[in-house]
């Protein structure tokens, strides 16, 4: 009986389309490690930084997985513990402190703070008392406190602005819009800055400015302010005047601009007269050194 051979031109097929296949999956492997590789470099990173990115994060999902399963077990103290642990075991921990936007203050009291938190793994890092602790010191408006991982604590200051000068008895303040006492300020250190003295002085600094505001071309003029029994205002000039102003907000601001119009007209400030009281509306009280006071009733 005749036997029949099978062909060997199946076995050549197969064996071409397997080739073709591996060829086309190594094409596509090309393809796509090239678009990857353009896709890094076309990104701000350095292989090294990469490297601790995708570290960062293997390690971190493990820290997290490892808390979940904790807490989930019911042991969350436990879970914090170990956690923290294994944080500072990789290195998660503070070794650094960077603090930002200290531009008039001493950042050292900053740093006296931030401190407190060297060698803590970063889990354990009492972020919202620190923030606490810095709003207390009298510079600071606002601040905000951050952890980079891996080992840094970043805080980041808003300062208050020097506003005016206190003036107490035995010595000079810097204080704020608010009426915030800052520091401790030399005379001739203070500048041409607002002076305002009196008891209570430092909580009206916004009605002050509120008043000053109404008058804006007096408002420069401006030296000095005294808070009168903790009901009024005695406003000196840069001429040595001295102008005494009626209780009461609505009063006291339309004695001002009456007074800045008369000032317009006649020249007031810079001329003889050394005080001009204002208390009873809408009387005018001059006084001349060395001369009986005069007064204008009508405000012409």
């Amino acid at each position: 009986m005749a036997k029949i051979k099978r062909s060997a031109g199946k076995g050549v097929r197969r064996a071409a389309k397997s080739q073709s296949r591996a060829a086309g999956a190594r094409r596509a492997k090309a393809k796509t490690t090239g678009l990857v590789d353009r896709a890094m470099g076309v990104l701000p990173f350095t292989e090294e930084q990469w490297s601790t990115v995708w570290l960062t994060m293997i390690i971190g999902g493990a820290v997290g997985l490892a808390f979940v399963i904790a807490n989930l077990a019911g042991v969350p103290a436990m879970a914090q513990a170990q956690v923290a642990a294994m944080a500072s075991d990789a290195g998660f921990e503070v070794k650094h402190v960077r603090v930002t936007g200290t531009n008039q203050m001493d950042e050292r009291e900053v740093y006296a703070r931030a401190l407190a938190q060297r060698n803590r793994p970063m889990p354990q890092v009492e972020i919202e008392k620190l923030r606490k602790e810095l709003l207390d010191l009298p510079w600071v408006k606002d601040a905000r406190v951050s952890v980079q991982l891996p080992s840094t604590l970043a805080i980041d200051i808003v300062e208050r602005e020097p506003h005016a000068v206190l003036e107490k008895p035995d010595r000079l303040m810097l204080i704020d819009a608010e009426g915030e006492e800052l520091s401790l300020v030399a005379p001739d250190a203070a500048g041409d800055m607002l002076r305002i003295s009196g008891p209570g002085a430092a909580k009206q600094v916004a009605p002050l400015d509120k008043l000053l505001a109404t008058a804006p071309a007096l408002g420069p003029q401006v030296e000095a302010a005294e808070w009168v029994g903790n009901r009024r205002w005695n406003l000196s000039f840069k001429s040595g005047q001295v102008l005494a102003l009626p209780e009461g907000a609505e009063n006291a601001s339309g004695a001002l601009i009456r007074f800045a119009r008369m000032d317009g007209q006649n020249r007031l400030l810079g001329g003889q007269v050394a005080t001009f009281d204002m208390r009873s509306p809408p009387r005018i009280y001059m006084r001349v050194p060395g001369r009986a006071d005069r007064e204008i009733g009508d405000g012409s």
